[in-house]
């Protein structure tokens, strides 16, 4: 099953909207507190380990932002590349998910 654009469920969309809203509240308030931790402790491990949630944190943030925007321009559910539906399964995994299965897999490699 497929996003169907000209009979998707507004309510639906609604509840992923507030659900990704949601997401991106919770992902700001992380990036706010893994940056206003100034704690050196002299371990790099622990250096290395918060470096890393931050690249997490704000790639999430991009992802969350993206499929915002897709929702508000009316393109969500619709792969960038082959320009098909996505999947209703695959959204629902993955909700920010810009491509269908077989564009992902080509892009990566």
């Amino acid at each position: 099953m497929s996003i169907d654009h000209r009979t998707v469920d507004h309510s639906r969309l609604a509840d992923l909207r507030a659900s990704l809203a949601d997401d991106f509240a919770t992902q700001t308030s992380r990036l706010r507190e893994l940056t206003e931790l100034n704690a050196d402790t002299g371990d790099p491990g622990e250096a290395h380990n918060r470096a890393e949630l931050l690249v997490a944190t704000r790639r999430n943030i991009e992802q969350i932002t993206g499929a915002l925007h897709r929702i508000a321009e009316g393109t969500y559910g619709t792969c960038e590349r082959c320009e098909r539906n996505i999947p209703m399964e695959r959204l629902e995994i993955l909700p920010h998910a810009r491509f269908c299965v077989p564009c992902q897999e080509k892009a990566n490699g």
